[in-house]
């Protein structure tokens, strides 16, 4: 049986692509920082508890997963906040690059060579704000578009390899993303994307023919929607 990692595996977009690797035949390592036992019931699936925030439990984990024999690695886990970039606390700004950028580059370090070895996918989770320029975005913007650059020139650097990488770039996709931020996504289904459309983007990778490769996946809502939170008070 083929193993996958994925990180951000407890919620939202990780969580379903995490459901739909072992629906296929995968058994999946899923990163969180909490691990609920109840949130999976799968035999093949292995949770492994580590903030990617960290830079000393981050390299613990490459240390473990270096060791380990993966066809498949998604870069999941990932926040953000958006506020004028002055307001933005320097814990907040370090934080966010290191679990956006950081850690994948450094997870991806770890098992680039069991993912080139087993000709195997790299699938990072990016955003719709890699491939524009939106107000209080900076640091997050600058994250995902520099994963998006990254992935980018790691697949001419693998090319000869099997390896196959894809970025995909969703557009506001329904999930706890939005629980500490003051807006969400609309309450319509054509104004915003579900988890499940990003799995569906996974499982189309994997079975496309290996000789071909979607480097960059965008996908967006049909139309655009967004909603700001009451504030009580």
């Amino acid at each position: 049986m083929k193993k996958a990692v994925v990180t951000g595996a407890s919620s939202g977009i990780g969580r379903e692509i995490a459901l739909r690797l072992l629906s296929l035949g995968f058994s999946v390592i899923g990163i969180s920082r909490r691990v609920d036992a109840g949130l999976f019931t799968n035999e093949n699936f292995t949770a492994i508890q580590s903030d990617l925030s960290h830079e000393k439990e981050t390299l613990r984990l490459c240390e473990i997963l270096k060791m380990e024999p993966v066809h498949i690695l998604v870069n999941a886990a990932g926040f953000g906040r958006f506020e004028p970039h002055e307001e933005l606390s320097a814990r907040t700004i370090t934080d966010m690059t290191f679990v956006n950028l950081t850690a994948p580059m450094l997870l991806t370090n770890a098992m680039l060579r069991s993912l080139k070895e087993s000709e195997g996918y790299l699938i990072n989770i990016n955003s719709i704000e890699a491939l524009r320029a939106s107000k209080f975005a900076g640091v997050y913007s600058a994250t995902k578009a520099g994963l998006r650059a990254f992935s980018d020139a790691l697949f001419e650097e693998t090319r000869k390899s099997g390896l196959s990488i894809t970025n995909i770039n969703p557009d506001m996709t329904e999930s706890a993303f939005y629980d500490t931020l003051r807006f969400e996504t609309s309450s319509k289904e054509d104004e915003k994307l579900l988890a499940s459309d990003i799995a569906d983007a996974v499982e189309h990778i994997l079975k496309m023919r290996k000789g071909a490769v979607i480097s960059d996946y965008t996908i967006r809502s049909l139309k655009f929607g967004i909603a700001k939170k009451k504030v009580n008070g």
